[in-house]
């Protein structure tokens, strides 16, 4: 077993803000060849993305792939829907964890592992205000505690 390279193309922190991730999974993707092409190029966004449940199969509506400069006619669709690959039983516990109220399923990252084309899902609930506000607070005293220590630091 040789060592797999790993390479993060595409990240989703928004859905980090909106959502608390209590499982991820690592799902394939079915993909077309100039799709990979560009994906390698780094045109890869799922920030405006979900992920659905349907008739025992799972999809990933709204990841934007742009198309590849030199794929001119083999070039689908952009925004299409893409087919997801898990196992069957993977697929029916997350379709009964979605069927419980509150949680959802979010795209989390996009990379290679190896030469394959993977994408991180989140098994997640949403936030609520007050509690994107506690991160922010929180955010900020860690920000402003490492900006204390590298002053302080820069004095002696």
């Amino acid at each position: 077993m040789g060592k797999e390279s790993f390479k993060l193309i595409a990240n989703n922190k928004k859905a980090y803000h909106d959502y608390f991730i209590d499982e991820k999974y690592e799902a394939g993707i079915e993909l077309f060849g100039t799709e990979v092409k560009s994906i390698r190029m780094g045109k890869c966004s799922v920030k405006e993305s979900f992920i659905k449940v349907d008739r025992g199969q799972i999809y990933v509506f709204g990841m934007n792939v742009s198309p590849y400069e030199k794929g001119n006619i083999f070039n689908k669709d952009p925004l299409r829907v893409r087919k997801l690959l898990l196992h069957k039983t993977e697929i029916q516990k997350l379709d009964e964890s979605v069927a419980q109220k509150g949680y959802t399923l979010v795209p989390l990252s996009v990379y290679f592992k190896g030469s394959l084309v993977k994408v991180e899902i989140g098994l997640a609930r949403g936030k609520k205000l007050y509690d994107k506000r506690d991160d922010i607070a929180k955010k900020d005293q860690k920000r402003e505690l490492e900006r204390d220590f590298k002053v302080r630091n820069l004095k002696v």
